[in-house]
């Protein structure tokens, strides 16, 4: 029996770069969720010709958001396996069939990508994001009791039957620390897995850099303090 592996694509005005993102998830045979977040340019226009899920929020809402959106339209095709991938083309459609052989392989509910595994993807990566990257992910285990690697890498697979217990509450970049919450919670097997993050100057231009890993830090201790 075929397996059913749908990746859920978070896009807010990624028109320069979606089609170059989806087009090889689509040749690889993957049902490909994109959720346009609200965003301020016209998504559907570069993606039309593709044979893609189309969602739509009205307004932005954030990533977590446009996630669990995606969570709830895949699980009624009672997928084998769900992925979490970046629209601005950073990740690598080749890395999904090498984490859900890891799935398989060594039985976990979910395999978490990790830029700090392999020394050659850790050079990829900019020092000073390395630096807030590496503090995200003590926050990460204060809040969680998870202590990984990596901190917000967005790149993820998991079985479809655990979907729901990975629902998630937090609209913006809190939710990658809520996730990991989760799966502490709801005692998931994970396991890290190492992925190339691709940085680009069109990614680190739109914000990608320190500015951002220093914004996911405030996010989190917003909702864990401030949030009521």
């Amino acid at each position: 029996m075929k397996r059913k592996i749908f990746v859920i694509v978070p896009a807010y005005n990624e028109t320069n770069v979606i089609a170059l993102t989806i087009k090889p998830l689509l040749d690889k045979g993957y049902h490909v969720v994109i959720v346009n977040d609200g965003s301020t340019t016209d998504i559907f226009e570069f993606i039309k010709e593709f044979p893609v899920h189309y969602l739509l929020h009205t307004i932005n809402l954030g990533q977590g958001a446009a996630l669990q959106t995606g969570h709830e339209y895949a699980k009624k095709f009672n997928p084998n396996y769900i992925v979490h991938f970046d629209a601005d083309g950073q990740h690598n459609a080749d890395d999904i069939s090498r984490f859900i052989q890891i799935l398989e392989t060594k039985n976990v509910d979910i395999v978490l990508g990790s830029r700090f595994l392999n020394e050659d993807a850790q050079k990829q990566v900019p020092w000073q994001r390395q630096i807030l990257l590496k503090t995200a992910r003590v926050v990460n285990w204060f809040f969680t009791g998870l202590l990984l690697t990596d901190a917000h890498n967005g790149f993820r697979v998991f079985r479809g039957g655990v979907v729901d217990r990975l629902r998630l509450t937090e609209n913006r970049m809190a939710h990658a620390t809520e996730i990991l919450r989760l799966i502490k919670k709801n005692k998931l097997r994970y396991k890290e897995a190492s992925t190339l993050i691709k940085y680009t100057a069109y990614s680190t231009g739109k914000g990608q850099g320190a500015s951002a890993s220093l914004n996911i830090l405030i996010d989190i201790f917003y909702h864990r303090f401030i949030k009521i």
